[in-house]
């Protein structure tokens, strides 16, 4: 199976299964010289791992990370870096009565058709388990991109079901189980969760996340956009159907006088192309919103077929999350994380020497980030 890994300058292989004996990672291409220990690491993890709220699934790992090499007296030594976290609470026996049975919703089929095999054990390789180690190799780019250029990324949950985020409070994020914004919403959103798992059903959610302090000049001209990476990393994370940059679908009932971000020397005067222009950074935030579906691992009977081709009724049993999304934010930060990591990389190696006498814009003052 190839596609395990991401990125050019700034490499991450992952391994490993949802049920298997551990997860790991292999980093390759981090500078030499940054402070890294487990502890880095394991706050990002604690945000994204299961069994922390009601909200969530019940299975409960400790996602306790490793560092098998790449480290040497507390430092990145520029060599390949090892990651490990061993699975613990494995409940393989949760799956058994789909051995033969395709999941409506899953990938259950398509890796059975295309492999002509499959590991059912909750989903093996396809599972958001293997999402972990991407935020343990996110952690090590977002500690890297902070400490050496001041940039700063951040997530947050803007909308579960129906219920959206008014206000952006960024000190309430992590003040919740559902990494919100809004205060005023936290009731609404117990009282749809609690209603939700009654009813055995799932719901969606709209993931946003943004990065501060990204320099002009990142991302390559045509195939290698740094919208179109970004895109492209995001999309690749569990569940996510849809991917905006800046407004996004917005932008169908936008005219181009409304749009456009106006420029003067004192800055842009809006954001609305999310901080990439002509798949360039502008200097601006990158802002990004992800569309998560509803998980289709409910309780709630459908339709659906046996590997002999019969037809069946599909009951899903053991343990998960009622929306995905809850746990999505610190997994969209890490794949934002290491795309910015990888093209500054990439800009540095190719572009370190060139200056330019056109000055450097910044937002105008009072200009909100999360807008």
């Amino acid at each position: 199976m190839s596609g395990n890994s991401i990125g050019q300058n700034f490499v991450v292989t992952t391994f490993g299964e949802s049920h298997g004996v551990a997860l790991g990672c292999i980093i390759d291409g981090c500078p030499p010289g940054l402070e890294l220990t487990e502890a880095d690491m394991q706050h990002d993890l604690d945000r994204r791992r299961p069994g922390t709220s009601r909200y969530t699934t019940a299975r409960r790992e400790p996602d306790e990370v490793r560092i098998l090499s790449g480290v040497f007296e507390g430092k990145t030594t520029g060599t390949s870096i090892g990651l490990l976290i061993e699975n613990t609470d494995q409940r393989s026996q949760d799956y058994s009565n789909i051995k033969d049975l395709f999941r409506p919703g899953h990938a259950d089929y398509t890796y059975q058709q295309k492999y002509g095999m499959r590991d059912y054990r909750g989903g093996g390789r396809s599972s958001a388990r293997e999402t972990a180690m991407r935020v343990a190799a996110g952690a090590v780019a977002k500690k890297y991109l902070k400490q050496v250029h001041g940039i700063e990324i951040y997530g947050f949950m803007s909308q579960l079901g129906p219920i959206c985020a008014q206000t952006i409070d960024l000190d309430q994020i992590e003040q919740n189980a559902f990494f919100f914004p809004d205060a005023s919403k936290l009731e609404a959103l117990d009282e749809y969760m609690r209603e939700l798992k009654k009813s055995g059903d799932s719901i969606g959610a709209k993931i946003s996340v943004i990065a501060t302090g990204v320099p002009v000049g990142l991302g390559e001209p045509v195939f290698d956009r740094l919208d179109a990476d970004i895109a492209h990393a995001l999309m690749g994370i569990n569940a996510v159907k849809g991917v905006e940059i800046g407004d996004g679908f917005g932008v169908v009932t936008q005219k181009g006088s409304e749009g456009r971000d106006l420029m003067s020397p004192q800055g842009f005067e809006s954001n609305h192309a999310g901080g990439v222009l002509g798949g360039i950074s502008s200097g601006q935030p990158i802002i990004a919103h992800i569309a998560l579906k509803p998980t289709s691992s409910i309780s709630v009977p459908g339709q659906s077929m046996t590997a002999q081709g019969e037809m069946a009724e599909v009951v899903t049993k053991g343990r998960h999350d009622p929306c995905v999304g809850i746990r999505a934010v610190p997994i969209a930060e890490a794949m934002l994380a290491i795309v910015l990591m990888d093209h500054l990389l990439r800009h540095r190696a190719q572009n370190q020497d060139v200056r330019s006498h056109t000055p450097v814009l910044g937002m105008r003052q009072g200009y909100e980030i999360g807008a």
